[in-house]
């Protein structure tokens, strides 16, 4: 609650107050073309360093590994362009400083400390922050995912794997012709 409260209160009473400010120091047309210039300023930066984290991302994939470090970077990128695009001289700082590759870094390391990943055979699971067991603290109070196992290849109650052949019964058109 307490988060909610400082975003969607506090946060827009700080910022008219700051643009206000502004406004009075540099004059309003000012103003406006300076939150219009930081929007602008952001969008190119913004796709300069998410294209830069994306194709970092696909080297980690191509070479096999899990790229933990750019997905958490490209969240902080989108929420970065999202505080951009939003009016106001404080959350483009913010934004600014979710942009940066420097600051952008720390965040990650930071948001990564939080996370877990446990790998599997077939399959990895993902969670964030603590709880019990390999799914954390589920909605209902269990220690286990809602949904139960989440291994894609286990389908059977018991978790067997099941195996068997199969035969292409499918016709194409031209047979089902020539049969008429």
């Amino acid at each position: 609650m307490g988060i909610f409260l400082f975003l969607f209160i506090v946060m827009p009473i700080a910022e008219m107050a700051v643009l206000i400010q502004v406004g009075g120091m540099i004059g309003v047309l000012n103003t406006v073309g300076l939150v219009f210039l930081t929007a602008v300023i952001g969008a190119w930066f913004l796709r300069q360093q998410g294209l830069a984290t994306l194709l970092r991302a696909n080297e980690r994939l191509n070479s096999g590994e899990l790229p933990a470090k750019e997905v958490a970077e490209g969240l902080i990128l989108a929420v970065g362009g999202a505080l951009l695009l939003t009016p106001g001289f404080i959350t483009d700082t913010i934004g600014f400083l979710c942009l940066l590759p420097g600051t952008r870094h720390l965040m990650a390391a930071q948001a990564l400390k939080r996370m877990v990943v446990s790998g599997q055979s077939r399959s990895f699971h993902f969670r964030a922050g603590g709880g019990q067991g390999p799914f954390g603290q589920d909605p209902f109070g269990g220690p286990e995912h809602p949904f139960g196992r989440q291994s894609p290849f286990d389908r059977d109650s018991n978790g067997d794997i099941i195996e068997g052949e199969y035969q292409d019964q499918t016709e194409s058109d031209r047979d089902r012709i020539e049969k008429k």
